[in-house]
């Protein structure tokens, strides 16, 4: 008796690309030092406009592609994450180019709240693999959510602790960007990047460790 088609297992095809988390965290380090040292009047508040195009230019592009990238290898909170970055950076460089410089705006604080709250639920997902990135996006979600409340009205304060906060989402973005790329070129871990579960048998687990459960994600299973 010959096997019917549903005996037959799936078959998928994998291509190999490069972590985007090393792309998507290096965008996020450039945009916040900019965006810190302009809340830190490190520049004159009337180089607002450059700091818009730079923040378009720059982070925008650089965690857009990351995004894709991110969902290409299956991973949706990362991509969740660095897609709400990149379209956040977006909405503020084209506000400081269009604004008055030193202006604020509702509509800006609305959304750096609402993307910080996205940014920190993507966070606590990513945090069951990858404590590393999950840790760096939470600081991230914070500055977001300091910078909103300084928009909707809060005192110079907040804007000067959510700068402080951006220094140390520089700091943190540049440790990632260096330990994603030492585990690429190296197959392994060379600085510390604290996987666990799943994220540790990605990298030094066996093949069929990695690709155990690959059936049933998105793309492959039936529905979404």
């Amino acid at each position: 008796m010959s096997a019917g088609a549903d005996d037959v297992p799936p078959r998928v095809l994998l291509r190999p690309i490069g972590s985007p988390l090393t792309l998507g965290t290096s965008g996020l380090g450039i945009a916040s030092l900019v965006q810190s040292g302009y809340d830190l009047h490190w520049i004159a508040t009337t180089q607002s406009p450059k700091v818009g195009l730079i923040l378009i230019a720059v982070p925008f592009v650089l965690q857009g592609i990351a995004c894709v990238l991110a969902y290409l290898a299956r991973d949706g909170a990362a991509g969740a994450a660095l897609g709400v970055l990149s379209t956040s950076w977006l909405a503020i460089g084209l506000v400081e180019v269009t604004s008055r410089p030193g202006q604020r705006s509702g509509a800006i604080g609305l959304l750096l709240l609402g993307a910080a709250g996205i940014i920190a639920l993507s966070a606590v997902a990513i945090s069951t693999t990858k404590p590393l990135p999950a840790a760096l996006f939470s600081v991230a979600a914070l500055r977001f959510a300091l910078a909103g409340v300084y928009q909707l009205g809060g005192t110079g304060a907040w804007r000067q602790i959510a700068g402080i906060t951006g220094l140390v989402v520089v700091a943190g973005a540049a440790y990632c960007a260096l330990a994603f790329e030492f585990e690429g070129q190296q197959h392994r871990p060379v600085l510390p990047t604290f996987r666990r579960g799943k994220g540790r048998a990605a990298v030094l687990g066996t093949p069929t460790a990695a690709v155990g459960d690959l059936a049933h994600e998105p793309g492959v299973r039936q529905t979404t």
